[in-house]
């Protein structure tokens, strides 16, 4: 899988930028605050459909201006391709792929994959339980589309039940169509929890081995995945395991009206590692949880190429200056194969990297510097 092309138009801090990309290494380069990092949340959202630094995708649109567009022309199971967005200031994303408008966003998940690596997901172990979700659903959405459709009834469905709980107190008729709101979120719930069961199980295989070449056999990595409680069996039937989360739903009925907020269903759910038997989260040592943190990053990367038999677009936004020698080696090492986006601050440590181009980046421009060697 090969992004060729990247076109910007009022994106960010681009009034207007056309990149023409090596299949192997691109190197962005820069002082911070430039821009590098607006390339890569170009790319990142032609293939989830998110921005990554923010969730409200009118922050993309270039100050002044009334929308932002990208467009990306790349090579994926031998065939030519292109997807091109829109974001206007109001009003839903516009998205045209191979010429053709998409009527839902998720229609296009998974067209062009991408893995991103940014000093953020450095502290994914560290974090909450809705970052290492996000972690999950992001690779999932562009694996398996279905998922992305699931993931998106979900989320409209989540919602209207909020509203009916918040306002319940002010209108109680509303509490009538709770019931069937909750009973539809379990049945999608089914679905999303069967997905991240057994995603999770093949990931952390890929895992185990990568963070025991980086630390050692001693520091062994582990997981749980943690669901709604009466799920048993996250490998069941979708149906099965939406009846499981109906159940916890009706028993804690009364407790989501008191707290007017959703209390049970897979947007609760989370990833608990361990290293050596330890919570990774509670007990980890800095390297420890770095170290974690990239093994999961590469094992993503792994898992799309045995899915389509293509290496995924692999996105390294500043990560090389967060970790130390040993790291930084064990990632370039990995990255032989495959298109890379890296944006740094000092290629010179990229010297070890063979092939590609490398791009110059200040306030909002880019241009071609040299041909890497």
């Amino acid at each position: 899988m090969t992004l060729q092309t990247l076109a910007l138009r009022d994106f960010r801090n681009y009034a207007q930028a056309e990149l023409e990309l090596s299949p192997g290494v691109n190197v962005f380069c820069g002082e911070n605050a430039q821009g590098k990092t607006n390339i890569l949340e170009a790319v990142g959202l032609l293939s989830t459909m998110r921005l990554f630094r923010s969730g409200q995708k009118r922050d993309a649109i270039r100050f002044g201006a009334s929308q932002a567009e990208v467009t990306g022309d790349f090579f994926a199971e031998k065939r030519e391709m292109s997807i091109h967005a829109v974001i206007p200031s109001a009003g839903r994303v516009q998205l045209t792929v191979n010429g053709v408008k998409q009527k839902r966003l998720s229609d296009a998940s998974g067209l062009l994959r991408t893995v991103l690596f940014c000093p953020e997901d450095l502290l994914l172990i560290r974090e909450g339980a809705a970052a290492r979700r996000r972690f999950m659903d992001i690779a999932l959405s562009q694996l398996r589309p279905n998922y992305a459709r699931y993931l998106s009834e979900y989320g409209r469905l989540h919602e209207n039940k909020t509203r009916i709980l918040k306002d319940a107190e002010e209108k109680p008729s509303l509490l009538d169509t709770l019931d069937d709101f909750s009973f539809r979120m379990s049945m999608i719930g089914g679905h999303i929890v069967r997905y991240r069961a057994y995603y999770l199980r093949s990931l952390m295989e890929k895992a185990q081995g990568i963070h025991a070449s980086i630390s050692g056999k001693d520091e062994q990595l582990s997981y749980v995945y943690r669901t709604v409680s009466t799920v048993d069996d996250p490998f069941a039937s979708a149906k099965d395991i939406g009846m499981r989360i109906w159940e916890h739903a009706c028993a804690h009925r009364a407790a989501e009206i008191a707290a007017k907020a959703c209390l049970s269903g897979p947007h609760k759910d989370d990833l608990e590692l361990t290293i050596g038997g330890k919570s990774a989260k509670a007990f980890g040592s800095q390297g420890q949880v770095r170290t974690c943190a990239l093994s999961l990053k590469l094992a993503e990367r792994d898992m799309f190429f045995d899915d389509s038999g293509e290496y995924p677009v692999l996105l390294l936004d500043d990560v090389l200056s967060e970790l130390d020698a040993k790291r930084q080696d064990f990632v370039l090492n990995r990255i032989e194969n495959g298109q890379v986006l890296i944006t740094c601050c000092e290629p010179e440590k990229l010297a070890q990297v063979e092939g590609g181009r490398l791009f110059a980046v200040e306030n909002g421009t880019v241009k071609k510097v040299r041909k890497k060697r």
